[in-house]
């Protein structure tokens, strides 16, 4: 049986962006970003492994991508935290 003292999990919005690198001249790759809580530390979660010809295919790539973390396309990508409302343990 589940202890009433636990907090309940909340599901917060991720706060993910897609960005493009050009490594080579002509060679773009996606890049999906991650915010790590600080709005000024992001930390890399995922890369193409393959280059394309142009910026916008790199994009487009990069959001079918993203979507694929999103179960819901109404709220978006979700990620479980504690509930910061809930009362203390112990």
């Amino acid at each position: 049986m589940a202890s009433s003292t636990q907090s309940p999990k909340v599901h917060h919005l991720r706060r993910i962006t897609v960005y493009v690198d050009e490594a080579r001249s002509g060679q773009f790759s996606w890049v999906l970003h991650e915010s790590a809580g600080n709005p000024s530390v992001w930390n890399d979660i995922a890369s193409s492994q393959v280059s394309y010809k142009t910026w916008v295919e790199a994009f487009d790539e990069g959001v079918v991508e993203l979507n694929r973390f999103v179960l819901d396309e109404r709220r978006g990508p979700r990620a479980a935290s504690e509930d910061e409302d809930a009362d203390p343990v112990g």
